[in-house]
Formats: structure tokens, sequence, C-alpha cells
């Protein structure tokens, strides 16, 4: 079963959810604080974190970079904040995705499914002949999900790892922003291009040697990405 923790300080959300997902077959566990969530985390080792950025004692976008400290599991931002900024910034730390307050439940859920998707490792039915790519300066193994650069592990977020696969699987060609969002994000996106531009963004900090003039990971203006190998 799938475990997922809630974290969030309103209680009728917390009930709605814990009733929702057990409903579905989900195990849930619930947190109404950001220490409490990261004590959660580390102890119960959940499968997705659904998280809301006002918490009493310390900003959810803290809480992210506490999880990604040591953990790549899906977060999904759940917030009445709805600034473009504070979306990003949430991104940028390491979220998933964000809903923001007030919210469908069929639409969270759909969300919270479609992270899980993400992590979740490729069988051997979704092979083929293209396991190992090398690009100037880094290595991607797609059948062990993982990134050397280095002689080191890379640390990517599922999101993160499911953009780079795109672009790797397609080297050379160029993948729409549309493509992109609804391949990574699922079929209900194809307008969110911040979300790319922020993931893109943190891709190239953590492959590329000049992040500011990318080699590997080469925006066309208004159009899409496509992955170089050098």
């Amino acid at each position: 079963m799938t475990r997922v923790l809630v974290v969030d300080d309103e209680p009728q959300i917390v009930r709605a959810l814990v009733i929702n997902l057990k409903a579905r077959r989900y195990e849930v566990d619930a947190a109404p604080d950001g220490a409490t969530a990261l004590q959660l985390a580390a102890a119960r080792h959940p499968d997705v974190v659904v998280l809301d950025l006002g918490l009493p004692d310390m900003d959810g976008v803290e809480v992210i970079r506490g999880l990604r400290g040591w953990t790549r599991v899906p977060i999904l931002v759940l917030s009445a904040r709805h600034t473009s900024d504070e979306k990003v910034e949430a991104l940028d730390a390491g979220a998933d995705d964000y809903v923001t307050k007030p919210f469908g439940m069929d639409e969270l859920l759909a969300r919270l499914r479609a992270a899980v998707r993400r992590a979740e490792p490729v069988g051997p039915d979704g092979a083929d002949d293209l396991v190992i790519v090398e690009a100037e300066g880094f290595t991607v193994d797609l059948a062990a999900k993982k990134v050397h650069r280095e002689g080191r592990d890379v640390r990517l977020t599922p999101t993160e790892w499911h953009l780079l696969e795109v672009l790797v699987r397609n080297a050379g060609r160029l993948v729409s922003q549309k493509q992109l969002l609804q391949e990574v994000w699922g079929p209900s996106y194809g307008t969110e291009t911040n979300y790319l531009r922020v993931y893109m963004a943190q891709l190239r900090r953590k492959l590329e040697t000049d992040p500011a003039h990318p080699r590997h990971f080469v925006t066309e203006p208004g159009m899409g990405y496509r992955f170089e190998r050098g």
C-alpha cells in the first residue's frame, strides 16, 4: 500500500484528506507542524508527502529543504499562497507539484497519483536498448535511475529525474514545452511553463559545467528544450 504523509495545521482539511485517502486504500500519517512532519517522515518513510506551506512552527519551504537533505520522496504542496514567486520558491526548494487552496479533491488525488507514478522505478517492460547515456561531464544510467558526475552520484528529485529521462531518451531532438509538461506532470498540464523553467534551471545547476551557458540542456525559445550529449 502507498503511504501518504499529510502535513497541515487545519484539522478539517486533514480529516477530509485522511477520509478520502483511506477510502482509496492509502495508508495515511498526519502531522500538524513541520517538526512533527520531519520526524514522521524519518520514522515512517512515506511514498508521498502532501504539505501545507503555512505551518505554525516553520515555513513549509523549510520542511521541503529538510526532506530534500536525505530523501527523494515526491512532495505535493498544498497552499493558499497564489503568487507565482511563492510557487516557484516551493518548486525550487524541491517540491514536485503545487495545488492551490481551495482545491478539488479529485484534482488533488489525480496529482498525488501522478507524483507517485513519477517516483516508481521503470520495470523490464519499459526497458530498451538505451541504458547508459554518456554526456560530456556526466553519465545517465536509465536502468538504475542514477546520474554520475565527476565520479559522484548526483541527487535528483523524482520530477527532476523524469524530466531528464524524457530529454535524454529524445537526445538531439526538440521536445515541446507541452509534451514535457504532459509527460512529466500529467495530461492535464500543458501551460505551466514556469514549472519547466524552474526544473531546467535545477538540472543545469546540477549537471552543466556552466549553468548560465548550457551545452547539454538547450532552450529553443517559445518552443521547448533539447538535450545534447556535448
